[in-house]
């Protein structure tokens, strides 16, 4: 059987009169008063991280920096002209930017509307009018005459309860959410744009290496076909090669599909058709790795990232229309009042004859809404649990992205210098059989495999640099983007 929710007893009704018997003596507001939440008592993101380590690898360092501020153009760190170029166009082009921005507006007029309840009411109406009398009394002869009409009122519902408060109350709220949403599309803007170009340079970069180990292997097929047909070489190390050569040449289709994704992703996030629009060609080696990387204290996280300010918002929003349910359980006063003249000529409109006028108040209070009322303020109650739930959540999810991407960063300088070392000794291999080869100790088929393996370095060199970028690119979205330390327009 389905529990069914309590109607309101007398002594809720007692506790609820008694409530607004005390705003009305003292003005307050119904319904509770948003407290912003508190930041997590906790000094650090995961443990067994040291907060001020620094990680290197290719001989470029990254301090770790506690506390510091976060640029708000943080990509302008990367130190590329391009970069910079094509992040200018897509602020002033994005589509989703312009929408999110029109988004924070609408809430702006929409809390500039709300303020007018604040304030009287007036109407005016002038009416003029010709018509013809027909008496009842059939003995009196019926009449054409003209009839002018002017008229004013005015009405104003006094706020006892502050319902019309706790209602623009969360209008202002929703204007914070829209803010927040403005500043999150603002933020994935630029963190797609800088990763997206990042993965372009590697893909191009990636495709240029694989095609050199394409042209080596090539050039191992053949040599291994001459061997075969002089009898010192099995047939099978024929086919071994081969393989190995259409498995590459696989992946070069696969990376010309990414890179040509990027290019049109670069494209519709800087406002264009990707058939009218040329994609820069950045490279990684035109790009900076930022070497001081700040990592903001927890108790400030939560004031800085776009999803906590909305949730933290939508929140506030919703204990506002708590106050505005509970003042609808309660009596509402309006006052009002009425002037009209009326004459037969507008030459004597305004005589004293014609004058009549009206003031008074009324009072109103719900007495049987089948339940309405009641339960409407229970569910303002459950959204408002449901929105702080969601507030935790988001707090929560963005302390553990946090701690992800500092543990990445560690991780990505740890595994850029093991492919560094592959790097290295696979260029350290390549020189020693090319003296062999000279010497005559080794074969050009040794050459072609050595080199090979250099090649198959780089390219996996290549894939650790660009993962090392867009980690760092993680960590400045993760922290909020420094929308707060932006210099003021103008």
């Amino acid at each position: 059987m389905w529990a069914r929710s309590k109607r309101p007893g007398l002594a809720a009704w007692r506790r609820y009169l008694a409530a607004g018997l005390a705003c009305l003596v003292t003005g307050c507001a119904a319904g509770p008063d948003f407290k912003r939440p508190g930041a997590p008592a906790v000094s650090h993101y995961s443990n067994g991280v040291d907060p001020t380590h620094t990680v290197t690898a290719q001989g470029a360092a990254q301090h770790f920096m506690p506390g510091a501020q976060v640029d708000a153009d943080w990509w302008r760190l990367f130190k590329s002209p391009q970069l910079d170029a094509l992040v200018k166009e897509a602020l002033a082009n994005n589509p989703g930017l312009e929408a999110a921005r029109a988004s924070l507006l609408q809430s702006e007029d929409s809390l500039r509307s709300g303020h007018g309840i604040f304030f009287p009411s007036l109407a005016a109406d002038a009416a003029a009018t010709r018509q013809r009398y027909s008496p009842v009394d059939q003995h009196l002869p019926s009449s054409i005459f003209n009839l002018f009409t002017l008229s004013a009122s005015v009405s104003y519902a006094l706020d006892i309860f502050g319902g019309k408060r706790r209602t623009v109350e969360a209008l202002g709220a929703q204007v914070d959410v829209q803010r927040a949403t403005e500043q999150g599309t603002y933020l994935a803007l630029l963190a797609n744009i800088v990763n997206t170009a990042v993965a372009g340079a590697a893909y191009r970069e990636q495709i240029e290496a694989t095609r050199q180990l394409l042209d080596l292997q090539h050039q191992q097929v053949k040599l291994a076909q001459v061997q075969v047909s002089a009898g010192t070489n099995p047939y099978s190390s024929v086919l071994s090669l081969q393989s190995q050569l259409a498995s590459l040449e696989a992946t070069i289709p696969q990376l010309e599909q990414r890179l040509s994704q990027s290019d049109d992703l670069l494209a519709t996030l800087a406002g264009q058709v990707p058939a009218q629009w040329q994609p820069p060609q950045i490279r990684l080696a035109d790009l900076t790795l930022p070497a001081d990387l700040p990592v903001s204290v927890p108790s400030d996280l939560v004031r800085q990232r776009p999803d906590i300010l909305a949730a933290e918002a939508t929140a506030h929003a919703a204990s506002a229309n708590i106050g505005v349910a509970t003042a609808a359980l309660l009596p509402a006063v309006n006052l009002t009042g009425t002037y009209s003249a009326s004459s037969t000529a507008t030459n004597t409109l305004f005589s004293a004859g014609g004058r009549t006028w009206a003031a008074g108040g009324d009072l109103t209070a719900p007495v049987f809404q089948g339940g309405t009322l009641w339960f409407r303020r229970k569910a303002a109650l459950d959204s408002y649990r449901q929105a702080m739930a969601s507030y935790r959540q988001a707090v929560l999810g963005a302390f553990g992205q946090v701690a992800d991407i500092l543990r990445a960063l560690d991780h990505d300088a740890q595994v850029l210098q093991a492919q560094d070392a592959a790097l290295a000794a696979a260029r350290e291999a390549l020189h020693l059989v090319e003296i062999n080869y000279e010497a005559g100790l080794a074969t050009y088929l040794d050459v072609l495999s050595a080199d090979a393996q250099y090649h198959q370095a780089v390219i996996n060199d290549l894939q650790a640099i660009a993962l090392r970028y867009q980690d760092t690119v993680a960590l400045y979205v993760a922290l909020g983007g420094g929308w707060w330390s932006a210099s003021p327009p103008g």
